[in-house]
C-alpha cells in the first residue's frame, strides 16, 4: 500500500510540473488562469479518485470518492470565479492602455481589486496623468515660442518694407534690425538649450571651482545695470566657503538669470544680495530682493518654460519666461536643487544647492 502511495504521489508530482510548464504557451493570462485553476484541482483530484478506487476494491467505504468530488468541485467553481474577476480587472486596464495609446490621454484605469492589480492601476493612472501634462507642457511651448519668434520677425519685416518702401534709411534701421537678430538668436539659443535638458543630452563639464569667485564676476558685471535701476547691489558670502564641484560657465549663467530677474522686479532704491551658506554636503547659494515677492501660483510655476507672472508682459521688459527653467536644468544637472520662496521680510529668494567638492589627499611625506 505504502508502494502505491509513492507511485502515485511522484506520478502526480511529474505530471503537475509537466502541466504547469505546458500552461506558459497558452496565448492569454484569462487562459493560463483557467487552466491553473483546473490543474490545482484536477491533479488532486485524479490521484484521490485513483486511491478510492483501489480502496474500494479493497472493500473500504465509497463514501471517501463522493467527498473527494464534491471538495474538488467546490474548489474548482471557486477558483474559477477568481480567475474570472482577476481577468476582468486586467481586461479594465488592457482597455485603458488601449484608449491612451489612441490618443484619449485623459483616460484612467480602475484601482478597485486586490492590491497588485490597484497598484497596476494607480501607476497607469500616474503615468496617463504624467503624458497628459506632457503634451500640455508641449503644446504651450508650441505657442509661446511661436508667439515669441513672431514678435521680432515681425518688426524686422516692417523695418525692411519700410526701407524697400524709401519711407526710412537703410542706416536708420541699422541698429534696431542688429538688435532683433540679437533677440532672435539669444531665443534660438535657450530653444536649444531647453531641448538638450529635456532630452537628457545636456553634458557638462565638472571641476572644483570657487563660488565666493563666480559671485564675485556676476555681481561686478551687473553693478552698472544695478546703478541704472537705482538698486543696491551686494553680496554676503561666509568666510572660508569650501570649493564646490560644478561646471562654472554654467553656474555663472544660473547666476546671471537669477541677478537679473531679481533686477527686473525690484523697485527703485530697492535691494539684491546674493548669499551663500555650506550646508551638510553642499552649498546654499541665495539670491534675495525687495520686491512684492511671489504670489503662490508664481512659487509653483515660476520655473516653468514661457511662464511669467504677468502675462502682458512685453517681452523686452519680461523676457522669454525660459531663464528660470534653463537655470534649474543647469544646477540639477550639476547634481544640485533649486527653489523659490517668499522671504520673511517681504521680496523674494531663489535659491540653489550645489555639492561640495571632495578634499584631494594630500601627498605622503617621504
Amino acid at each position: 500500500m505504502i508502494g502505491f502511495a509513492v507511485i502515485v504521489s511522484l506520478s502526480t508530482l511529474a505530471a503537475g510540473v509537466v502541466l504547469a510548464l505546458a500552461l506558459r504557451r497558452l496565448p492569454t493570462v484569462r487562459l493560463q488562469l483557467a487552466g491553473l485553476a483546473l490543474l490545482a484541482v484536477g491533479l488532486p483530484l485524479a490521484s484521490v479518485i485513483l486511491g478510492g478506487l483501489v480502496m474500494f476494491h479493497m472493500h473500504d467505504d465509497v463514501k471517501i470518492l463522493a467527498v473527494a468530488a464534491a471538495s474538488a468541485s467546490t474548489a474548482l467553481a471557486a477558483a474559477v470565479l477568481v480567475a474570472a474577476r482577476i481577468a476582468r480587472r486586467l481586461g479594465s486596464l488592457e482597455a485603458a492602455a488601449e484608449e491612451l495609446s489612441g490618443g484619449e490621454l485623459k483616460t484612467r484605469a480602475p484601482t478597485a481589486g486586490p492590491r497588485e492589480l490597484a497598484h497596476v492601476g494607480e501607476a497607469f493612472n500616474s503615468m496617463a496623468g504624467n503624458l497628459e501634462a506632457l503634451f500640455d507642457a508641449r503644446r504651450q511651448l508650441v505657442a509661446w515660442a511661436s508667439h515669441d519668434l513672431r514678435t521680432p520677425v515681425a518688426s524686422m519685416q516692417a523695418m525692411l518694407d519700410a526701407v524697400d518702401d524709401g519711407l526710412a534709411s537703410s542706416e536708420e534701421y541699422l541698429p534696431a534690425l542688429r538688435q532683433q537678430t540679437r533677440t532672435l538668436a539669444l531665443l534660438v539659443d535657450d530653444l536649444f538649450e531647453l531641448a538638450r535638458i529635456d532630452s537628457g543630452a545636456l553634458t557638462l563639464e565638472l571641476r572644483q571651482a570657487q563660488l565666493s569667485q563666480l559671485i564675485s564676476h556676476c555681481v561686478c558685471g551687473l553693478e552698472a545695470e544695478a546703478r541704472a535701476r537705482r538698486v543696491h547691489l551686494s553680496s554676503q558670502l561666509h568666510d572660508s566657503l569650501p570649493d564646490v564641484r560644478c561646471a562654472p560657465e554654467h553656474v555663472q549663467r544660473v547666476l546671471y538669470n537669477l541677478l537679473t530677474n531679481a533686477l527686473r522686479h525690484t523697485p527703485s532704491d530697492g535691494s539684491v544680495v546674493v548669499r551663500a551658506q555650506q550646508r551638510p554636503g553642499e552649498l546654499e547659494v541665495s539670491v534675495e530682493d525687495t520686491g512684492v515677492g511671489l504670489s503662490s501660483e508664481a512659487q509653483g510655476r515660476a520655473f516653468e518654460r514661457f511662464w511669467r507672472a504677468d502675462a502682458s508682459r512685453a517681452r523686452t521688459n519680461g523676457g522669454a519666461g525660459m531663464g528660470l527653467a534653463i537655470a534649474r536644468g543647469f544646477v540639477e544637472a550639476q547634481g544640485g536643487r533649486m527653489w523659490a520662496e517668499n522671504r520673511p521680510g517681504g521680496g523674494a529668494r531663489f535659491a540653489f544647492t550645489l555639492p561640495i567638492a571632495e578634499r584631494e589627499p594630500e601627498p605622503a611625506v617621504a
